[in-house]
C-alpha cells in the first residue's frame, strides 16, 4: 500500500507521533511519502528529551521512507532543508509534488 502523510504542526507530541506512526507503516512493507508543509518544516528541530523526533525521522531514513520539505514553506521560515536534517536524504518539494503524492496515495494522514 502506498501511504502518504502529511505533517502541518510543529508540536513536538503531534509530530513524533506522526513520524512513528510512518515508521510503523514501513515496517509492515508499504511505501511511505512524509511531506512536511507549513510548521511541519520544523520538525527536526522541535525534538525534546520526551519526545525524540530526531531518532524517528532517523529510523523513517534508514528505512527507506520519503521525506519532502516543502521549499516554499521552508523559504517563508527561513530554514534549510539539507542543514536542518543534518545530511539526511530529505529533498525539497512543491505543491504540485504534494498533489501527486496525494493523487497517487492509497491512504492520505495527516498530523
Amino acid at each position: 500500500m502506498h501511504i502518504a502523510i502529511i505533517v502541518y504542526s510543529n508540536d513536538s507530541e503531534t509530530v513524533w507521533n506522526a513520524f512513528r506512526f510512518a515508521n510503523i507503516s514501513l515496517a509492515h512493507d508499504n511505501h511511505v511519502d512524509l511531506f512536511l508543509l507549513g510548521k511541519g518544516v520544523e520538525a527536526a528541530n522541535i525534538s525534546t528529551l520526551k519526545y525524540d523526533i530526531k531518532e524517528q525521522i532517523d529510523i523513517f531514513c534508514a528505512s527507506d521512507g520519503n521525506l519532502i520539505g516543502c521549499g516554499g514553506c521552508c523559504e517563508s521560515r527561513k530554514v534549510e532543508m539539507p542543514f536542518l536534517l543534518e545530511g539526511l536524504k530529505c529533498e525539497m518539494g512543491s505543491m504540485q509534488q504534494l498533489y501527486g503524492l496525494v493523487a497517487k496515495a492509497d491512504k492520505v494522514l495527516t498530523f
